[in-house]
């Protein structure tokens, strides 16, 4: 009975569906949070023999989340809770519970001795979610007044995101700044401007992304606001190994830094281009030395050009298995032929591929339609002046047929005279 009296608590001010709510994404009482966690063991009996993991995962606003022991088995995932803080109490939403908790437990190696973790007091009640509403409407305002106060004392910091404890007895404010800030002056009026606790914890840009989340270059949201958690180095050399422009607006996240996302094929990459030979080795052939322009991985293509002016236009495509035979022959102090010879053979695959339908780079270039778009303009140029010369032409007849009289007039003429005629008879 417990349990169904406490499902029928209204979590949302609103009272909208998630999906059209004004705070989906932000919310931490929906199923659209950020790092939400999906319960895998839900509805699945556990066996009499088996007891109940004594720890749940508890979300609080935007990406901080904490695990607490609990003492009974009454708790389940969506349920608002009271835990344990460092002074007082916190509200937040168990995300992880039951087995889908004692899988986290095992895959990241925590510990499962309870005197490490605080407790989970008990479900809230509907006026303490009320006075939890009431403090996280607060939020943005104070965001606001803390941003005024730190630049009128001259710190060089972005307070980026504000979260208030459940009793509303501390305030955290979260910054990210480039340098060591003193902020003792800042924290006192602060303390007298909102007559409570206040505490600055400084984040990083990725963290600071995280919890404000939004949408990716992908059209995605970030990987960081929904399930990644742990921030690896990024650096430019996984861009080279991917044969990316290192072009920084497309490089970088709305953190500022290198996209984490650089490194999830990074890997697959590093094996393909093992059976790639070096780009710096130099081919030497008959009509002259090439050098490597470009690698295609998926195809196992190279491409390569005359080092000298006069043949530097010109781009070959060559094969991995071309590229180690040619290799091979400039080791036994040989030059190959030219690189016209192996590229003749790739033309006759690529017509080939051509007619049964496969992928050409003229499909992918971004010119494709320039051509088409000039053909309609001369189109449209020509018709327009064949309508100049048609009308110049009519006008032309018409002024003709007003000198020489216009002979459907004169008909009309006539037929009036007999229509007289007939009356008068």
């Amino acid at each position: 009975m417990e349990k169904e009296t406490l499902q029928t608590v209204t979590y949302c001010e609103s009272a909208m569906s998630c999906a059209t709510c004004v705070y989906a994404g932000t919310c931490d009482l929906n199923g659209v949070n950020k790092l939400t966690v999906y319960d895998i063991f839900g509805k699945i009996p556990l066996p009499s023999t088996e007891d109940f993991f004594p720890f749940v995962e508890v979300r609080f606003k935007n990406t901080r989340k904490d695990f607490f022991h609990i003492e009974t088995n009454k708790f389940y995932v969506g349920m608002p809770v009271l835990v344990e803080a460092e002074k007082g109490y916190d509200l937040g939403v168990i995300s992880a519970a039951g087995e889908t908790a004692r899988l986290i437990f095992r895959e990241r190696g925590l510990s499962t001795n309870a005197e490490e973790y605080r407790k989970v007091y008990r479900a809230a009640y509907q006026k303490e979610i009320d006075l939890w509403q009431q403090l996280r409407s607060k939020e943005e305002d104070v965001k606001i007044r803390a941003r005024r106060i730190a630049e009128s004392l001259g710190l060089v910091m972005k307070i980026s995101d504000v979260e208030y404890q459940a009793d509303g007895s501390k305030v955290t404010f979260y910054y990210t700044a480039e340098e060591r800030v003193d902020f003792r002056e800042l924290i006192k009026i602060l303390a007298k401007e909102f007559s409570t606790r206040i505490e600055m914890r400084q984040i990083g840009y990725r963290q600071e992304a995280a919890r404000l989340g939004g949408i990716g270059s992908c059209g995605r949201e970030l990987c960081c606001a929904t399930w990644l958690t742990d921030f690896r180095s990024v650096t430019t050399q996984a861009a080279k190994y991917q044969q990316l422009a290192l072009n920084p607006s497309k490089l970088t996240g709305q953190c500022g830094k290198l996209k984490c996302c650089l490194n999830f094929e990074l890997d697959a990459y590093k094996s393909a281009l093992t059976e790639f030979p070096d780009t710096n080795i130099i081919l030497s052939t008959e009509k002259g030395e090439a050098k490597s322009v470009k690698v295609d991985v998926f195809k196992k293509m190279v491409w390569y050009a005359y080092t000298d002016k006069e043949n530097a236009n010109v781009v070959y495509k060559l094969g991995v298995d071309q590229v180690n035979e040619i290799i091979q022959l400039n080791k036994q102090n040989k030059k190959s032929a030219p690189l016209e010879m192996y590229a003749e053979d790739l033309k006759i695959e690529t017509a080939l591929e051509w007619t049964s339908g496969g992928n050409e780079t003229d499909f992918d270039s971004l010119t494709r339609f320039d051509e088409q778009d000039k053909k309609q303009k001369n189109k449209g140029k020509r018709n327009r002046k064949h309508n100049k010369k048609d009308r110049k032409n009519a006008k032309t007849n018409q002024k003709a047929q007003n000198r020489n009289g216009n002979p459907k007039r004169r008909k009309k003429i006539h037929v009036k005279k007999k229509k007289n005629n007939t009356k008068e008879n």
